[in-house]
């Protein structure tokens, strides 16, 4: 399937570049400037050296404030750059051999987007009138406008597209189509997804299909059967938010049945969504650092073995490689976005922890590809493999402070198991082996 071999670096690069919080609309525009994009090709080189082949980048769109309240669908961002910076970006990515997947802001705008603004001007006479949902003359908005409209979740800054007038429509894939032939897109995370119309993303898949055959689509969905989004002619993917919630819950609770059952429930003989391959992560852009979520920060190393080692692509949220904290305030986002010099951040043993398994994963296509199994749950150790095409690996997790012994039967044929980061060897007596588990420890065999 596409994607399932990638690993992504997340970066939402408003913030990792420290823009400032609004657009000022007297800054001009770079075009005629040399390329410039602020996120320099030294972060490009980052992500390779982690182990990354994907980034995750956005959003781009020129908007007023957060990046989501677009003004402009064919403007890169002016406070990050300009359009030939952002394809020379891309281009040092592909050099490298990483996708670049940008995110594409369909369900809304931004006041100052130019339907929006022709029907501020030109009201009942307005073309914008039918851009958005149910606009009313008969009322007035929250922010003074002589008409009503539907907004985002209540947000009167970002009025709802209505994506079921053709003219909507036809200029939003005009939009994917200019992303793909001018910065060599290769996939889009569709923001809001969840509300998005169905039929807008089926047409979707097949525009973007026929202009770039492995064109990615994924879908930003938080609650809900994701097999509604993973389907056939649909998205490829969809943001996991049910094992992210499971992962924290499971190490600060010590109840590892819960990130096991969640693994049945998606991906069991009988799950939801069995043969989809969804995107994991464990922090991102909308919700706290994990070594903000965790009790204990030292199973930070367990949980982002099993980010690595279980079913779906994961992801890693730019400055989290590094341990940094960050939590939402007064339900502000801005801490969870911070400005980050990359020659300023310091190494630490997350860090070459995460590089590590980024190393592992993508040398063993039975962490890929490979089976589920599940070999030993205990509240507080959970050890399961993956096996695929006669080989396998065992995952071994122990969120206790005490140290663990289990013992697990092999999940095929062999005669030991070797640790791919130690390099120890156990050795197995009648497809059964003994292991010794330190307290908040994750390690990863090879079935020898």
């Amino acid at each position: 399937m596409l994607f399932e071999d990638r690993i992504f670096y997340h970066i939402y690069p408003l913030g990792l570049c420290g823009a400032p919080e609004r657009n000022d609309s007297a800054m001009p525009f770079q075009e005629g400037a040399d390329p410039f994009f602020a996120v320099g090709e030294e972060w490009v080189e980052h992500i390779k050296e982690l182990g990354c082949n994907a980034v995750y980048i956005g959003p781009l769109f020129e908007s007023t404030s957060h990046g989501y309240d677009t003004r402009d669908y064919r403007q890169v961002d002016r406070r990050l750059g300009n359009n030939a910076g952002f394809r020379q970006w891309v281009d040092a990515c592909h050099e490298r051999e990483i996708k670049v997947v940008v995110d594409g802001v369909f369900n809304h705008t931004g006041r100052e987007f130019p339907a929006f603004k022709n029907l501020q001007e030109q009201k009942w006479d307005s073309w914008g009138k039918d851009w958005y949902c149910q606009v009313n003359f008969d009322g007035t908005s929250p922010l003074g406008d002589p008409f009503w409209y539907e907004s985002w979740r209540g947000y009167p800054e970002l009025p709802r597209l209505n994506v079921w007038n053709p003219q909507v429509t036809d200029e939003l894939m005009s939009v994917v189509c200019f992303w793909i032939e001018n910065f060599d897109i290769d996939g889009i995370r569709l923001d809001c997804a969840d509300v998005l119309d169905f039929e807008f993303m089926r047409r979707l898949r097949k525009e973007t299909e026929r202009l770039k055959p492995d064109f990615w689509l994924m879908g930003e969905v938080i609650h809900g059967d994701y097999s509604r989004w993973v389907a056939p002619g649909m998205l490829h993917s969809v943001t996991n938010y049910e094992l992210h919630k499971g992962i924290y819950s499971a190490h600060n609770s010590h109840n590892y049945f819960e990130m096991a059952h969640t693994l049945r429930r998606l991906f069991g003989e009988y799950g939801l969504c069995r043969d989809a391959v969804l995107y994991n992560f464990v922090d991102n852009h909308d919700v706290d650092r994990i070594i903000d979520k965790l009790a204990v920060p030292e199973d930070l190393f367990p949980v982002y073995m099993f980010l690595f080692t279980i079913q779906g692509i994961p992801s890693i949220y730019y400055g989290s490689e590094f341990g940094i904290h960050g939590q939402k305030v007064n339900g502000s986002d801005a801490p969870l976005r911070p400005k980050l010099v990359l020659s300023e951040m310091e190494e630490t043993d997350l860090t070459r922890w995460i590089r590590t398994l980024a190393q592992i994963r993508s040398s063993r296509k039975e962490l890929i590809y490979g089976e589920y199994v599940e070999l030993l749950l205990t509240n507080r150790q959970y050890v399961y493999g993956r096996r695929f095409e006669g080989d396998a690996c065992i995952v071994a997790l122990n969120n206790d402070d005490s140290e663990a012994s289990v013992d697990i039967n092999l999940p095929i044929s062999g005669s030991s198991i070797c640790d791919l980061m130690s390099g120890q060897v156990l050795p197995a007596e009648s497809g059964r082996v003994h292991m010794v588990l330190q307290g908040h420890e994750g390690r990863i065999y090879q079935v020898k």
